[in-house]
């Protein structure tokens, strides 16, 4: 049977509408053997947009081979993008265009994601909200994820709404990543995401490392085929006291690693215990991480705090991360940014006594000497080592200078 013809006339539907709802819709397909695409558009900007909508819509259902149908928009303000992923959504539903995309134009380019980026603050955006993508980036976030944090029936909504985003979204200088499903139904949301060339896959739930290697492996023949040149990095979520345990070889399953980081929600929960805001609990799991993760060359992120009204808490619970040796976390919330970018940052006074240190060491290095001194006191190796990696973070945060 051809894709546009059905056996039944049923309605698939897509989206969300109502007073509530801002920059999406709500669309309804019905399938039918006889006529031609008839569309029926309810908009509160119609007048201006109402056209240019109902001309996207007729272009994203001939894309998906559509040739008969009915389609009801209820739209709230959404954007191309949006637009064409509710209404490929709905049309998938009916059992119409599966192997076809109806893709929104592409922006430009951008440069690629450095292995040692900076990763202080990660900003979680639920896949099917999209009313949060469109200024993500004004809040300052080292990196946005675009999440599956949707009930089960609607993920295959949230995987062409995120696909779509990265595609006609700019995110400006901040990284994108990607939290796909749990394995194996993380490997269709690759299939979507990975030609729009996310920067960076976080995958859920990893308990060993054969994991990590199947994401790589998926991705490889994706770029293959899409003929892309640009890798990208992997973190993987340890989630379990097993995942806790592996860290190690999780870390090293592939070069494309570039962090590691813990879900303390589904950690707790595998021990029996309740998730604290002191983290007594989880501090073992935490502590192996960030050895495992340091062992391994990579960087160690830490958990979400989930209390958004607690910003003391937050601020303490980001210090005592930084002390353990975590770079970086998970919020789930904007105004959590500043407050997670201020508790992994140096102090002045930290910053003043490495900038001497790094000094010295220059100074040494000019003179050939192998001792480094700062006054009348010898400087250990590992002490210049320390105060070259904590200047060269500081000049990522632009708290020092790079002359």
């Amino acid at each position: 049977m051809a894709a546009t013809e059905t056996k039944t006339s049923r309605i698939s539907e897509a989206g969300h509408s109502g007073k509530d709802i801002r920059s999406d819709l709500h669309v309804a397909f019905e399938p039918r053997d006889r006529g031609d695409v008839e569309i029926a558009l309810e908009s509160r900007v119609k007048p201006y947009y109402g056209e240019a909508i109902e001309a996207q819509a007729r272009e994203v259902l001939s894309e998906l081979g559509v040739k008969r149908g009915h389609l009801s928009i209820h739209d709230e303000g959404a954007l191309p993008f949006v637009i064409a992923a509710r209404i490929e959504t709905a049309v998938r539903r009916a059992d119409i265009g599966v192997k076809r995309r109806a893709l929104p134009d592409k922006i430009a380019p951008r440069s690629r994601s450095a292995r040692d980026r900076l990763r202080r603050s990660r900003l979680y955006l639920p896949g099917s909200e999209p009313k949060y993508f469109i200024n993500a980036a004004l809040h300052g976030p080292d990196a946005i994820i675009l999440e599956d944090s949707v009930r089960y029936g609607e993920k295959d909504a949230a995987r062409l709404l995120v696909r779509n985003a990265l595609r006609a979204v700019d995110f400006g200088g901040v990284e994108r990543m990607v939290r796909i499903n749990q394995l194996p139904l993380g490997l269709a949301d690759l299939d979507e995401v990975i030609p729009e060339e996310p920067d960076l896959i976080l995958i859920p739930k990893v308990e060993r490392a054969e994991q990590v290697m199947e994401v790589d492996r998926r991705i490889t023949r994706i770029r293959q085929v899409a003929d892309m040149r640009q890798s990208i990095w992997l973190m993987p979520i340890l989630e379990s006291a097993v995942g806790i345990e592996n860290a190690l070889a999780i870390a090293d399953a592939t070069p494309n690693v570039v962090a590691l980081t813990i879900g303390l929600e589904d950690y707790t929960a595998d021990l029996g215990v309740v998730k604290t805001a002191e983290g007594h609990e989880s501090l073992y799991a935490r502590t192996r991480l960030v050895n495992a993760a340091r062992a391994s060359g990579v960087q160690a992120i830490d958990s979400v705090y989930g209390d958004v009204g607690d910003m003391d808490g937050l601020r303490r619970w980001g210090e005592m991360s930084r002390g353990l040796g975590f770079e970086g976390m998970g919020c789930i919330h904007p105004l959590q940014i500043p407050v997670v970018h201020q508790a992994f940052a140096p102090s002045p006074a930290e910053i003043e006594r490495a900038l001497k240190v790094v000094a010295a060491f220059e100074e040494a290095q000019q003179r050939g000497l192998s001792v480094v001194s700062l006054g009348s006191k010898m400087v250990d190796p590992p002490v210049v080592n320390r105060a070259l990696k904590l200047v060269e973070r500081a000049k990522q945060m632009g708290l020092v200078g790079n002359s």
